[in-house]
């Protein structure tokens, strides 16, 4: 136990095992969901739920495992809410790419991003685009998700004279999704630990004993089998053979790039690790994010990075690596409650997926909607993702409009050389989606 103290550095940290175990099972109970919600978002691509629980699961646990015993910070990592609707409604069904060639894009994606780690090439993509712009693509991923939630758990639906409609409240499964969101936004407002992971228990054990929900035969077995996704990446990189091939794998690495070097720094921030505005060990921190990708993508699902709700581990006071260490753990033993997916339906993961949407959304308020230049890209960014089902496509409407509003009013010197290579390259992409 005294080795274990000083590797993690308790002392210094002012922390314990007893603490630190509490803030690793707290950030597993709060990020718990998933495991189900991932197999349901990918499993809407054609993959199979089963191998994607499994592939999420093990994931999880090397990424956490990583991030505790190497980069030794309290933070967790498992596959991306955001990048995985990116994965299926974007690039699958949206583009109408088969899901083992898109699973091969995100294996390419992580081998970049390993290589932009070793290199130490991260500060120089995340100088090149703007900080309005990187606010404005996290809480368009949000309002993304949101929509996802809201159009599965059938609160929203196709309209033909309005688009979009309100949803019959006539349907049951309707009303446990209104269930379910109420439950969660009462336990999120109440800052109960989990309340992601409660507010699903809940709405599950109402569909059940409703008949909305069938019930399992099992609770416990062995994990699902890898066969069905199991190293489809590697036998279909050779697919990756197309200039929008090429466009999905640079959307995978960005919006995963940004997403985990942006969660990083404000975790860092609210646990007190910042130390002349930067982040100590951030490079290990990113490595241990691609490696997890990079097994994952092998595995069988879509990008990993870290996730913003390690914040409630760190708000119980996890300080040290030990805590993701217990995090991962916590993910192996999850590994064998796989019946479970069958009572996780799209009605219960909803509402996780509105919320995450609205934390999401708070980036918002540190753009600069003052100046114009700024706003008129971040709005397209924001709105264009969820009103055209796709993300790549808001970020290309939010990276064309920003250079044409930075240029018009004289700015166009402020804008960093990438971003233009970017323009163009957004240009050849919306045409090519096109035609």
């Amino acid at each position: 136990m005294n080795k274990i103290a000083a590797y993690f550095n308790f002392s210094e940290l002012k922390t314990n095992v007893r603490t630190e175990s509490l803030a690793g099972l707290t950030t597993f109970v709060s990020m718990a969901y998933i495991l189900f919600v991932n197999p349901s978002v990918l499993g809407a691509s054609g993959m199979s739920k089963g191998a994607v629980f499994t592939a999420t699961a093990l994931a999880s646990a090397l990424g956490c495992l990583l991030m505790g015993l190497v980069a030794k910070y309290p933070i967790a990592i498992a596959p991306g809410l955001g990048v995985n609707a990116f994965f299926t409604y974007s690039v699958v069904i949206g583009m109408g790419v088969k899901w083992e060639t898109a699973l091969a894009g995100v294996f390419v994606a992580s081998v970049i991003f390993m290589i932009i780690t070793i290199f130490k090439l991260r500060e120089m993509i995340i100088d090149a685009i703007p900080r309005d712009m990187k606010l404005a693509i996290s809480a368009g991923i949000g309002f993304f998700i949101a929509f996802i939630g809201l159009h599965g758990g059938g609160l929203i639906v196709a309209n033909k004279s309005t688009v979009v409609g309100l949803g019959s409240l006539s349907v049951g499964t309707t009303w446990l999704t209104i269930f379910g969101l109420i439950v969660t936004l009462i336990l999120m407002a109440r800052k109960v630990p989990g309340g992601i992971f409660i507010g699903m228990v809940l709405t599950s054990i109402l569909g059940l004993v409703t008949g909305l929900i069938k019930m399992p035969t099992t609770v416990v077995s062995a994990a699902p089998s890898l066969k069905p996704t199991f190293g489809v990446a590697l036998s279909h990189i050779g697919d990756i053979n197309s200039l929008q091939l090429v466009i999905v794998v640079l959307t995978f690495l960005l919006v995963t790039f940004f997403d985990t070097a942006g969660t990083l720094v404000g975790l860092a921030e609210q646990a007190g690790f910042m130390k002349d505005n930067k982040m100590p060990r951030v490079g290990k921190a990113l490595m241990a994010d691609s490696t997890s990708m990079l097994v994952g993508s092998v595995l069988g699902t879509s990008p990993t990075s870290a996730y913003v709700e390690s914040s409630a581990g760190i708000a119980v006071g996890g300080r040290s690596g030990f805590s993701a260490v217990v995090t991962g753990i916590l993910f192996i033993f999850g590994l064998f409650f796989s019946p479970l997916l069958n009572v996780v339906t799209d009605q219960v993961t909803a509402p996780a997926l509105i919320i995450v949407g609205v934390l999401m959304a708070e980036s918002l308020k540190q753009i600069h909607w003052e100046r114009f230049e700024i706003a008129v890209p971040a709005f397209l960014t924001v709105i264009g993702m969820p009103l055209t089902y796709s993300i790549s496509d808001g970020i290309a409407l939010g990276f064309i409009s920003y250079v044409i509003t930075m240029v018009a009013t004289k700015h166009g010197k402020d804008v960093h050389p990438l971003m233009y290579v970017l323009f163009f390259i957004f240009i050849i992409f919306l045409w090519i989606l096109n035609v």
